[in-house]
């Protein structure tokens, strides 16, 4: 199979961070439209006010439809990719694992959310075990090929499939970065892939504290 991270994706996680960092740089506003009084300090890409990535609406592993508005009152963080991938998303939950139990009680209060790009072969049993093996009580979420297509839209992800050695295979490139969400269920930062997990316990706890 392909790297998940080649050149190509390389490139894409620039155009990605640079479509959110000219969000940021725009300036945060609060609730009623207006500048915000209060400037908050984030590891991430702050994204305070973006015009994307407000809703995410798809049905998880037991064919239950789930939306962002659920979660409110916990911080979530949201994940796209493929349970075939071999590097940059089992890191990813990998450490979104870590950074639950780094919180201490206020773990509880984070919730990850991973979306499959490869709905073809991602079918709810096996992104369910997939999840699993994480142990962090995150959850799995697909759609059609239309539905992710628009999803990923909504949210500035790119993927693309890139065929493999033999007949039929492939992997996906894809935007390697999470979205971050407050308890209010507004964006409010972006994570590039690498940047650790001290960062991102730094900027939750940061959400927490917002309330």
């Amino acid at each position: 199979m392909a790297a998940c991270v080649p050149r190509r994706l390389a490139l894409q996680v620039v155009a990605a961070t640079a479509a959110v960092a000219a969000v940021a740089a725009l300036g945060a506003c609060d609730g009623a439209g207006g500048p915000s009084t209060t400037v908050a300090s984030f590891k991430g890409v702050d994204i305070t006010g973006a015009d994307y990535a407000r809703e995410l609406k798809l049905f998880d592993t037991d064919g239950r439809m789930r939306s962002l508005s659920e979660f409110k009152g916990r911080v979530v963080v949201v994940f796209f990719g493929f349970t075939q991938c071999p590097d940059v998303c089992p890191t990813t939950l990998l450490e979104l694992s870590e950074v639950k139990k780094a919180l201490g009680p206020d773990g509880d209060k984070l919730q990850g959310i991973f979306v499959t790009v490869d709905p073809e072969r991602d079918t709810p049993e096996v992104l369910k075990s997939y999840v699993d093996n994480f142990g962090a009580g995150f959850v799995a979420l697909r759609g059609t090929l239309d539905e992710t297509r628009a999803t990923a839209k909504h949210f500035k992800v790119f993927y693309n499939k890139v065929p493999g050695r033999s007949e039929g295979s492939y992997s996906i490139d894809h935007t390697a970065g999470s979205y971050v969400f407050d308890t209010q269920g507004r964006v409010r930062v972006f994570t590039r892939y690498g940047t650790g997990t001290e960062a991102l316990v730094h900027d939750i706890r940061r959400l927490l504290k917002e309330g």
